[in-house]
């Protein structure tokens, strides 16, 4: 057998033959043609290790009963994503080195390709739990007409599959931290947010650098925080809750991860904090990539259509404000309440939720 030799392995002379320029076919090289198109390889490749992450996050996630041990090896490949985006997110540094002027030297040649097509990318936002209904006008259309037969199966037989989102909210709702006997936390976790909104409330009113007009204002608001808090917590009214819209995942998966959040320092619950915290942090990163996308097409494109014929700076500003996934993790900030303020859980429960030897 043959020693194995690092470019074979690496399959290098597949991999730095793959560029082939538009403008060196048309007699003409246009020199920033080749950063283009290693850069955007180079995506396609994180994109490929992070499926590889996200698909085995999702299977781990579809058992019935899920080993604690594994939430571990979940949050390391949530981290290492994490990770891989901060990379995709500073490659804008790169692709800007290129200028507008640079760029019009082969743009023209690359209609109708665009990044807009990518495949790899759409079965991420569809595997982290972006469903096709959810998308703006232009980005639904692109299943449509941009995809031919296979590549639309492909997609479509995604989607039939459960997403992360959807495994994660199964799995919160089977979390067992809700119901604690005689004790009745959210009925005191509702008293405790009540006396703070009636702090605050006072705070306002007697704040004399406010007008009338902006105490009102305020009060207004604080009033609605409250009505929300009473929409989460009513426990014997779920349709009161999911009638008001405010969260994607049912109510007792809301309540879970919210129980999740203010008891964090409990042994048992920092792993699943991890968990959301890593989500919040893919949202956050996936949004932050899709804004630098979006200034730097403006930058090379200005009020220009782009090369796949969506409106450009337009089409990403757009999905920058609407591809969230996790939001229900990120609005979870609004029904927290300070450290200082929580319910003091019975003895008997704080056991179930730490690391206890008896005799």
């Amino acid at each position: 057998m043959a020693n194995l030799k690092y470019g074979n392995y690496l399959q290098l002379e597949k991999i730095v033959s793959a560029q082939s320029l538009e403008s060196e076919k048309r007699g003409k090289i246009a020199h920033d043609e080749m950063l283009f198109i290693i850069t955007h390889q180079v995506y396609e490749l994180w994109f490929k290790q992070i499926l590889f992450e996200l698909d085995s996050i999702i299977e781990i996630f579809a058992s019935d009963v899920l080993d604690d041990k594994k939430i571990g090896a979940a949050n390391s490949r949530l981290e290492r994503i994490v990770t891989i985006q901060r990379v995709l997110v500073h490659q804008v540094d790169v692709i800007e080195t290129m200028t507008p002027l640079d760029f019009m030297e082969f743009r023209d040649l690359l209609v109708p390709a665009s990044g807009f097509q990518s495949l790899q990318f759409k079965k991420i936002e569809i595997g982290l739990g972006l469903k096709k209904h959810a998308r703006i006008p232009a980005d639904q259309d692109f299943f449509r007409t941009r995809l031919n037969d296979a590549e639309r199966e492909e997609l479509e037989d995604a989607e039939s599959k459960p997403s992360l989102l959807e495994r994660l909210e199964i799995w919160l709702t089977r979390i067992p931290f809700l119901e604690f006997g005689n004790f009745d936390f959210w009925s005191e976790y509702r008293s405790a947010a009540l006396r703070m909104f009636s702090k605050e409330k006072q705070i306002i009113e007697s704040n004399s650098d406010l007008s009338e007009h902006e105490k009102g204002f305020q009060v207004a608001a604080l009033d609605g925080t409250s009505r929300a808090f009473e929409e989460l917590l009513d426990k014997n009214d779920p349709q009161r809750f999911e009638s008001a819209g405010h969260f994607r995942m049912n109510q007792r998966a809301v309540l879970a991860a919210l129980f999740i959040n203010l008891y964090r320092d409990e042994p048992i619950l920092f792993l699943p904090f991890r968990l959301l915290t890593n989500l919040v942090e893919i949202d956050e990163l996936w949004t932050t990539w899709r804004q630098r996308h979006a200034i730097m097409v403006q930058r090379m494109l200005g009020t220009r259509i782009g090369t796949g014929g969506s409106s450009g700076h337009d089409y990403l500003k757009k999905t920058t404000e609407r591809n969230r996934i996790f939001s229900d993790f990120f609005n979870l900030s609004s029904y927290l309440i300070p450290r200082s303020e929580l319910p003091e859980l019975p003895d008997s429960i704080r056991r179930q939720l730490g690391f206890y030897f008896g005799v």
